[in-house]
């Protein structure tokens, strides 16, 4: 007993720490969001600049462009090498960020940052499915998107709190990102290589893995459409509502600079309760795609307030509220559920870093084009961002998967084609004859 609550105890910390990169991932973007007027009225910013520092920043292309090179890296050199060493440049980044004295700074920081933090997004989310028990392995996804939503609260709480002092909160909000990343690059040396990926290199187990030809390939082309389609077409509005909604409320709705970003914080705060009171208590032990779809309606109906009805202070309470419940138990949650069960250990991140970097590069070519978009007319963007959580909820209707309680290895086994043999690799033959 003691063995196996040291052994649980071990899995939360890896989960903590892993997930911890979602705090500063989420809270960087949403820092930018929040004073993103501020620094357009400091500098002068036109709308095509605002839409540049959008598309490079660490809400879009940066992040598809490190998560690309990170996920590869992770699986040729493995996870710890990756999570140790890229919060220092994202750390260095910030830096540009907090001392900008013209807007190209912000640009340089936007982009350092964002490669760093996208480098860590699938070595994270690759060791907390890794190291998670199987019967857990969605609440431990919860817990990483519980961070995830604990970093924008946090974010535009202090956003508000400190609005009166302009551009100079806004810098201090960064700093705050800066000195939690400095800690937890000093609690992540101590944290163990995956042992799942450790024993798959060693033992060759699976496949030959080469890069990124197998995934191109049947059984994983499949899932790598299906899931980079119902993510990305979903992450067009989540990055529109995470970077622009402060801004849209402001220069759309004429609320104030507080009001904004109470609301986008409250959004985030109902996401955070929809995860914690629904996807991590029964994704484990429920229909997935039941509970995918009751999330994904209520975002479709939230985005109709705002394509129907003009911007009052009261459709925007409406919509934060559909919004912010039904994303937590819908798409973002079971992105990174789904990617880190769907593929083989040598093959995991160098995939979801693949598929992270089509949504968040596809995320920088459209957020370039929507502040002409909203300036040109609020209610015409609200319809097409409609359109693609629908689209994004008709993808999960159709193909989601069914993997609630199963291992990983019993995932890859059902994907293996008939005539190719079973291995059993060191690790799976201990898990299985160690009781759950």
């Amino acid at each position: 007993m003691g063995g196996r609550q040291r052994e649980e105890r071990e899995s939360w910390r890896n989960t903590i720490l892993a997930g911890l990169a979602n705090y500063i991932d989420a809270g960087s973007i949403v820092a930018g969001a929040a004073g993103l007027a501020l620094w357009a009225e400091l500098f002068g910013l036109s709308s095509s600049f605002v839409g540049l520092i959008g598309a490079f920043s660490s809400n879009a292309i940066s992040a598809g462009i490190g998560a690309l090179i990170g996920g590869w890296l992770c699986d040729q050199l493995g996870r710890k090498r990756i999570y140790q060493w890229d919060l220092l440049v994202f750390a260095f980044g910030l830096l540009w960020i907090i001392f900008a004295q013209e807007a190209w700074m912000l640009v340089v920081g936007y982009v350092i940052a964002g490669l760093a933090v996208g480098a860590d997004v699938p070595a994270s989310w690759t060791l907390i499915a890794e190291t998670a028990p199987s019967r857990r392995r969605g609440r431990h996804a919860g817990s990483a998107q519980l961070l995830w939503m604990l970093g924008p609260v946090v974010v535009l709480m202090l956003s508000l709190a400190l609005s009166p002092l302009g551009v100079l909160g806004t810098r201090i909000v960064f700093a705050h990102l800066l000195v939690v990343a400095l800690v937890l690059w000093a609690l992540r040396r101590r944290m163990q290589e995956s042992t799942r990926w450790a024993d798959a290199k060693d033992e060759k187990a699976s496949i030959s893995v080469s890069g990124f030809r197998e995934l191109l390939q049947r059984p994983f082309l499949g899932a790598m459409l299906f899931l980079t389609g119902m993510y990305g077409l979903w992450n067009l509005m989540a990055g529109t509502n995470g970077f622009y909604l402060p801004y849209i409320l402001r220069t759309v709705g004429d609320q104030s600079q507080a009001m904004s970003v109470a609301l986008q914080a409250g959004s985030f705060l109902l996401v955070g309760l929809g995860v914690a009171f629904i996807f991590m208590p029964f994704v484990d032990r429920t229909n997935q795609r039941a509970m995918f779809m009751v999330g994904a309606s209520l975002q479709v109906v939230a985005l109709l307030l705002f394509a129907v009805f003009p911007l009052s202070l009261s459709v925007a309470l409406g919509y934060v509220i559909l919004l912010g419940v039904g994303g937590g138990f819908s798409q973002q949650p079971f992105f990174q559920l789904w990617s880190g069960e769907m593929f083989p250990t040598l093959l995991r991140s160098t995939a979801q870093g693949l598929m992270f970097a089509v949504v968040r590069i596809g995320l920088g070519i459209w957020s370039f084009f929507v502040p002409a978009i909203t300036a040109a007319g609020f209610h015409t963007l609200a319809w097409i961002l409609t359109g693609f959580v629908a689209a994004s909820a008709l993808l999960g209707l159709l193909f989601a998967p069914s993997n609630a309680g199963k291992t990983l290895e019993q995932i890859q086994d059902e994907q293996r084609p008939e005539e190719e043999p079973r291995f059993v690799s060191a690790s799976e033959a201990r898990r299985a004859a160690s009781p759950r």
